[in-house]
């Protein structure tokens, strides 16, 4: 079983690195980007019987910092 952990900064967090992107985009041309968040995904192999429960968990001790990011678990087959 498979898990894909999305974790983003929450909204009103400063993020430089979005930032630097889309100053970048806007230097090679692409005019229509208004904002770009950056964030990061981190797929987990499971063991068999492992819940959602116990991934949210794993974000909430480690994957995320929950203070200024957001995450979105999706589990998979």
């Amino acid at each position: 079983m498979k898990a894909t952990v999305t974790v983003m900064l929450k909204q009103g967090v400063l993020d430089p690195q979005g930032e630097a992107v889309k100053s970048a985009l806007g230097s090679l041309g692409f005019q229509g980007v208004a904002g770009v968040r950056q964030g990061k995904v981190i797929e987990l192999d499971l063991a068999p019987g492992t819940t959602e429960a116990e991934v949210t968990a794993m974000c909430e001790k480690l994957l995320a910092n929950t203070v200024i990011e957001s995450y979105r678990v999706e589990m998979g087959a």
